[in-house]
C-alpha cells in the first residue's frame, strides 16, 4: 500500500524535525506544505528528507489541497499536523482499517484516545463534540472527534472534489464522504501538548474562526452544495 503523508506547516521549526523523525518506514512520500514560515521550517523539513511545497496563500484547507494535488499517485493519503501533538508513530492504527478493506476514510479521535491533560483546551473539546453531534444528526456518521490526523483512500478523496480553503476543509471531507457512501470510521489516538504556540485554539480570533468555519461547512455541504442537491434528486 503506497502511502503519502501531507503536513501543512507555518512556523513549526521547533517541532517539524521530531514529526518527520517519527514517520513510519512504510510511508513512501512526505510532503510538507509550508505557508512561508519565517523560522526556517521549510529548510529543516528538506534536511529531514521531506518534499517541501511552498503555498503562500494562507488557509489549512488550501495547504492540504496543495499537498494532495502534488501527491505521486498513492493508494492512501495521510494528513498530519506539524506540531507533534499527534504522534506519527501511531499512523499504523489509521492505516489498518484501510489495509483490511473495511474503511475508506479513518479519523484519529483525540477524544476517544489517551489525552494528556491540557493538550486540548476545553473550548476545543466542546466545539468538536458539538460538530460531531451535528454531523451525526445531519449526515448519519457517528464520530467523537473531527481530528486532523486522518487517512483516506486516494481515489475516493480525489472523487470528492474538495475545495474548502480554510478550517471547513476537514468537515467538507467527512460530510461529502458520507453522502458519497464512503465507509468512515474512527480509531483512538493519543494527543499531546503541541510544541510552540497554537495558531487556532491558542487565540480568541483563531478559535472563533475555526468554529465558524466548521459549523457553517457542516450545514453548507449537507444542504447547499450543488453536487448533493443533484444527487438527491436522481
Amino acid at each position: 500500500m503506497r502511502v503519502s503523508v501531507v503536513i501543512p506547516t507555518y512556523n513549526e521549526a521547533q517541532s517539524i524535525g521530531r514529526v518527520l523523525a517519527d514517520i513510519p518506514p512504510m510511508v513512501e512520500e512526505v510532503l510538507v506544505v509550508d505557508s512561508d514560515s519565517s523560522d526556517g521550517t521549510a529548510a529543516l523539513a528538506r534536511e529531514k528528507g521531506a518534499r517541501v511545497l511552498r503555498e503562500p496563500r494562507r488557509g489549512y484547507g488550501r495547504a492540504c489541497l496543495t499537498g494532495l494535488a502534488a501527491a505521486n499517485a498513492p493508494d492512501v493519503v495521510v494528513f498530519l499536523d506539524g506540531d507533534y501533538s499527534d504522534r506519527p508513530a501511531e499512523m499504523p492504527l489509521l492505516l489498518d482499517p484501510l489495509r483490511r478493506g473495511i474503511a475508506d476514510m479513518v479519523i484519529g479521535s483525540r477524544l476517544a484516545g489517551e489525552r494528556t491533560p491540557g493538550a486540548l483546551p476545553w473550548h476545543a473539546v466542546l466545539g468538536n463534540r458539538l460538530a460531531a453531534w451535528l454531523i451525526a444528526l445531519l449526515s448519519g456518521v457517528h464520530l467523537t472527534d473531527l481530528g486532523p490526523f486522518r487517512a483516506v483512500r486516494y481515489d475516493a478523496l480525489i472523487a470528492l472534489g474538495l475545495k474548502e480553503s480554510t478550517y471547513g476543509w476537514p468537515v467538507e471531507m467527512i460530510v461529502k464522504g458520507a453522502h458519497r457512501g464512503l465507509r468512515i470510521v474512527e480509531v483512538p489516538v493519543s494527543y499531546h501538548p503541541r510544541i510552540g504556540s497554537s495558531k487556532i485554539s491558542g487565540t480568541l480570533r483563531g478559535s472563533i474562526g475555526a468554529a465558524w468555519g466548521i459549523l457553517s461547512a457542516i450545514v453548507k455541504y449537507r444542504f447547499f452544495d450543488g453536487t448533493y442537491a443533484r444527487e438527491e434528486t436522481v
